[in-house]
């Protein structure tokens, strides 16, 4: 059976994602840094790690190869939203704190993954990276969120450039108020009243990216509530 390993996978996106595959009879690597979190994604593997840590992310791949002997697909999907703020009230070590979890975790990740799938034989893979609509269009007060989303659009694009002589797509989902706790929380500090979707929405659409054979590659993909701000957040 085909493979995943999630990240961010104790909550949110990434739980709904992980229970969506293994539903779908996938093998799936759980990864997030809280253990009691992961026990409650039944059927998963779980590798308790932090995508920030290069050695903690050498470990949880290679946890996974030893599970599992291939990964088809990776979906970077952790990432925190810290204090809100105009870039005046940022906190040097919020601005660090995202980008380190939103953009390095997913950079540390991509290059174990992209190592393994040239390895493999045949060669080949699928990474799949959580962007968040803020890679193209911010909400206020969102500087260092925002900066690290439409970083990934970067790291999106060149992998998808680079892993083109070995068989490895990369493609990027940019969703837009699923229904979860950091949307929750964001809507009560901003005082935005935004609609939402279910949650099971956003897992749906990285099921489709990642069943794709690895001749097609969504390269970017945008799912998000129909009534929600969106264009111009308005």
């Amino acid at each position: 059976m085909p493979s995943i390993l999630i990240t961010g996978a104790s909550s949110g996106i990434g739980r709904a994602t992980a229970e969506k595959f293994l539903a779908e009879g996938w093998s799936v690597g759980a990864m997030a840094r809280r253990a009691d979190a992961l026990a409650e994604v039944k059927g998963a593997r779980a590798l308790v790690g932090d995508v920030t840590s290069e050695q903690d992310v050498a470990r949880v791949f290679g946890e996974f190869d030893a599970a599992f002997g291939r990964l088809d697909v990776l979906f970077n999907n952790a990432g925190i939203f810290t204090p809100p703020g105009d870039p005046s009230e940022v906190a040097l070590s919020d601005w660090r704190a995202s980008i380190d979890v939103n953009l390095t975790g997913a950079f540390l990740c991509t290059a174990e993954a992209f190592r393994r799938m040239k390895a493999y034989q045949p060669q080949g893979g699928r990474i799949i990276n959580n962007g968040s609509i803020s890679a193209t269009t911010p909400r206020p007060g969102s500087v260092a969120y925002t900066a690290s989303k439409h970083a990934i659009t970067g790291l999106t694009k060149s992998t998808a450039l680079d892993g083109r002589p070995f068989n490895i797509a990369c493609g990027q989902i940019d969703i837009g108020n699923a229904a979860t706790e950091m949307v929750m929380n964001l809507s009560r500090t901003s005082g935005e009243t935004n609609e939402t979707m279910d949650v099971k929405h956003a897992a749906d659409a990285v099921f489709h990216m990642a069943n794709l054979p690895l001749s097609a590659n969504v390269l970017n993909m945008t799912v998000m509530a129909t009534q929600m701000p969106f264009v111009g957040r308005g």
